[in-house]
Formats: C-alpha cells, structure tokens, sequence
C-alpha cells in the first residue's frame, strides 16, 4: 500500500473511542487496545480520527488530537508498541466541521454553509439533541484547514506512524463540502460534483506535496453518515467517476470506501458496489469496509477484484485476534454492542 508492506490484507477500520484525556492526550488504555489487534494478527491498524487544530476540528470530548507536541508525542507509544507486535499503523486525521459536538475551543461550528446537518447528535459521545447551525467557513478558513491537515500529517509522520488517512467520510467537514444539500455555496467549491470535492483534492495534494513520495496517505469515503445513514449521491455513477476520477490523480495511495454492506451495488437495487467503481474510476489500490468480518465475504470482494484489502470493525472489536483466528479455522465470536465503547462514552443512553 504505496510504500508501506502490510503483512496481509486486513486491517481495523478507523473507530470512535473517546478514550483519550480532556487534553486529547493518548492513555496507556489507547496503546494496549490498538496492540491488541497487533498481536492477533491484523496487518494494519487505522486509528479513530484525530482532530488536527485548537479550532473548529474537535468531533467529540475526550478525542485525541495531533495539534501539538505532547499529542504527538503521546501518540509515539502507540506507534512502537504496534510495531513491535508486528503490524502498521496509519494515523486518521479528522476535521469534523458542523457535526462536532464537544469540541474544547469552540462554542460554534463550522460548515460549508450555514445550513443544520440532518439528524441529532450521539447520545453515546456525549451528544443532546439536534446539531447546531454552523457558521459558513470563509475562503482564508479553508485555506488554514489545508495547513491544518498538512501539519498534522507531518507530526504523524515525525512520531513514526507508517502512514495517515484523511477523513473524507462519514458527513465530516470533507464530506461535508461533497454533499449537495450541505453545500449551498456560490464559490468554487459548491455547485458541481468537480467543485465539491474541490476541498478534498486540495487537502490530498497539499500533504502528498508536505510529507514526500515515500510517506503513504490515502483518504476514507463513503455515502451515508452518522447524522444520515441512507445518503447517496445523486449523479451516481457519473459522481463516482467524477470523485475517484479526481482523488485517484490526487496524489493519494489509496482510498478506503465504507459503505453499510461493502459487496451490495452502490446506487440501485442491482449494478457495482462503491468499491469497485472506486477501482475502476480511481485507479490505485482500494480498501473495502463494511460488513466484511465473514471470511468469505472478505475474501471474494478482494478475489473479485473490487478491492485491494479489506478493514473490520465490529468483527475486530469482537475478535481482536480475528487474523489468527481465521487461519487456524477457529469459531469467530460475535459482536456485542458495549464493545464498541470506551471506558468514558456513556453505556447506559447506549444501550437504551
């Protein structure tokens, strides 16, 4: 995957824990979950998204963060102790623009138009009721979120992480800014398909061009959200071809599709799934997330060509050993929903 050699092709998806401290400093807790993946086997590890300024990027409270020295350095345990039990490790870098909800240096959000996302908030992250008007970010602003992104990519890579991710997915700022109903904006980066994914392209180019060829960085996609599950694109097809097409010469090493059910067809009742109109519009190696913790599915989406790898997360969350499991032919337990918390998200709304 670009430079980095993975020992095989699954990996653990970028998850939301909130187990960090109120400073977003990693806790010794953080390095023994992500070790734990390493030593059952898992090739790669993607870790939750990490917000990357004192501004408008923090999603939740109790989220790490990559803004300054001690953040970075705190995130060196992880980076050794993973690589010492064998596997890779990729740092997901997050700007979560209007659905942020406990951010520590802002009261406002920010968005591509001063539009209220769909939805209300997670209760399991500290969230209450509906998500608030952002503030519509100006030109200067979007300017500094590229540098943001730049600068965390280049403490990632400073504490020895072997690559990073770029969090376009999920209803977040990037994704934001590519959804129609989101993006009221008049500018370049409104309107068409070309001109909403504008800002992504920029933030991939940007960090290819800061860290050099040799560092991997990919960018994570999607259609649904936390705050809109059933969102697709309305052009289809053709804005598939327009987003892979345009992220494919963006300088990136790949590009991680999640979608509910990563085999299912993307659009309609029949047709190709999102990952292998990212293979075929994208052109550079494909990472498919969503429902994949059978071993069959798995393996025949990478047999069928549709993608490179794969990434669990409820099925790594169950089975932190899922890799070694699944060579030695042993039973795979399944998923309970109190495992995806951490000691600090709220179990009891969760479990209502």
């Amino acid at each position: 995957l670009g430079n980095t050699t993975l020992a095989n092709r699954v990996g653990v998806a970028p998850m939301t824990r909130v187990s960090a401290t109120a400073e977003g400093l990693v806790t010794d807790q953080m390095v023994s979950y992500y070790t734990s993946f390493a030593q059952g086997g898992f090739g790669l590890i993607i870790t939750e998204g990490t917000y990357i300024d004192d501004q408008y990027s923090q999603t939740y409270l109790d989220q790490p963060g990559i803004f300054y020295d001690e953040q970075a350095e705190a995130w060196k345990k992880v980076v050794d102790s993973v690589h010492q039990a064998g596997a890779k490790v990729f740092m997901q870098l997050q700007h979560s623009g209007f659905l942020s909800q406990g951010n520590r240096f802002k009261q406002e959000t920010l968005g591509p138009s001063a539009i209220q996302p769909k939805g209300e908030q997670l209760a399991m992250y500290f969230g209450e009721g509906p998500y608030q008007i952002p503030r519509e970010a100006t030109k200067e602003e979007l300017a500094e979120i590229v540098a943001s992104f730049v600068n965390a990519a280049k403490r990632a890579q400073a504490v020895g992480f072997d690559g990073i991710e770029i969090h376009g997915a999920n209803g977040y700022l990037l994704d934001g800014f590519l959804t129609d109903y989101a993006n009221q904006r008049t500018d370049e980066y409104g309107g068409s398909t070309e001109n909403r994914v504008r800002l992504m392209v920029e933030v991939s180019q940007a960090i290819r061009e800061a860290v050099g060829e040799n560092f991997t960085i990919g960018i994570r996609i999607s259609q649904g959200k936390v705050n809109d599950f059933e969102h697709k694109w309305a052009g289809k097809e053709q804005d598939a071809e327009i987003i892979f097409g345009r992220l494919g010469q963006a300088g990136l090493d790949f590009i991680h599709v999640t979608e509910y059910e990563a085999w299912k067809p993307a659009f309609d009742t029949n047709g190709p799934s999102l990952a292998s109109l990212a293979k075929k519009y994208g052109e550079i190696p494909i990472i498919a997330n969503g429902h994949l913790e059978d071993p069959e599915k798995a393996n025949q989406i990478i047999a069928d060509g549709e993608a490179d790898m794969v990434t669990l997360g409820k099925g790594a969350l169950a089975n932190h050993d899922w890799v070694d499991k699944v060579k030695k032919g042993e039973p795979l337990a399944a998923f309970k929903p109190e495992e995806i918390l951490s000691p600090n998200a709220k179990i009891k709304e969760f479990e209502v």
